[in-house]
């Protein structure tokens, strides 16, 4: 039985608890102290990492087979972290990333092309990682290539998933590929971008493919654009300087709801419409519309 001293700590004295009994070895205590701090917000999170990086007792690690760790400026656990409908911000998180693999991969099998058979991937728009480490667990480091706008994203997608990067920029047309990629994945980019950039950037992404590579993109729908009561415009479009990011300025990436026909359009004027080879609704988290386009063969 706890005694009342133990019961009187605060998250930040558990934390420190945790810190200092792992610098003397002692792991099983370090994880008990460190479980009581990842009951608060305020310390969640670094808890958390040190679990992970040490791999203690009730890490996620061991149930997943893979990194687990988190950005401290990872943007998709903060929105998880203040979601009043998440009570386990940590598991939801990483169980969202699965999710999204999941999702990937059924996708790509509807166009007879498995994700294990795929070559190079590309992650664009990659984040801090929330998808990348369930890539890196199926494709292996080698074969997964990571780019996104914050420089922070990129370093912890090289350094802590092993992946490759570079760095984006918000210019279109100032990305440099370092290679081709057989499979392009851009997940919820184009639910953010303004009208100026969204052709643009369907284009240089495009340009990105080794012939016969499919780029895969997803958008906000009918569906979304309901859900928030937003109205679209004559062409199918809707775009607000605002998302959950705090990195990145609103004007560049901020909440865009397009209509199919919106999206059809531009692909058509853009690459022309037999480059489109698939599309679904609500593929990514039943709420996200799903777009497959192929570069051809010769």
């Amino acid at each position: 039985m706890a005694d009342s001293s133990s019961l009187q700590k605060s998250s930040a004295e558990w934390l420190a608890l945790g810190q200092s009994l792992l610098q003397d070895g002692q792991r099983d205590p370090a994880a008990t102290a460190l479980r009581q701090a990842l009951n608060d917000s305020t310390t969640r999170l670094a808890a958390h990492n040190l679990i992970e990086q040490h791999d203690l007792t009730g890490s996620f690690r061991q149930m997943l087979g893979l990194n687990c760790e988190i950005a401290p400026a990872d943007d998709i656990f903060r929105f998880f972290a203040g979601h009043p409908t998440s009570t386990n911000p940590l598991r939801d998180y990483l169980a969202d990333g699965w999710r999204t693999l999941a999702e990937l991969m059924v996708l790509l099998e509807a166009v007879d092309r498995p994700l294990l058979r795929t070559g190079q991937f590309l992650e664009f728009a990659s984040g801090h990682g929330r998808f990348t480490r369930h890539l890196v667990k199926v494709l292996g480091a080698e074969r997964v290539t990571i780019s996104d706008v914050v420089s922070d994203a990129v370093d912890f997608g090289q350094r802590t998933l092993g992946a490759k990067g570079f760095l984006s920029s918000t210019v279109p047309e100032d990305v440099v590929w370092p290679e081709s990629y057989d499979v392009v994945f851009v997940l919820s980019l184009f639910s953010h971008l303004p009208r100026r950039t969204w052709s643009r950037w369907l284009r240089r992404l495009y340009e990105a493919l080794a012939p016969g590579g499919l780029l895969v993109f997803s958008c906000h729908g009918i569906k979304a654009a309901r859900h928030d009561n937003v109205t679209l415009d004559a062409e199918g479009f809707f775009f607000a300087p605002s998302s959950e990011s705090l990195a990145i300025d609103a004007q560049e990436y901020g909440t865009a709801f397009t209509s199919e026909a919106f999206v059809l359009d531009r692909i058509a004027e853009t690459l022309g419409a037999d480059k489109l080879i698939h599309k679904l609704p609500l593929q990514f988290w039943n709420h996200q519309d799903a777009y497959v386009v192929q570069r051809p063969h010769g």
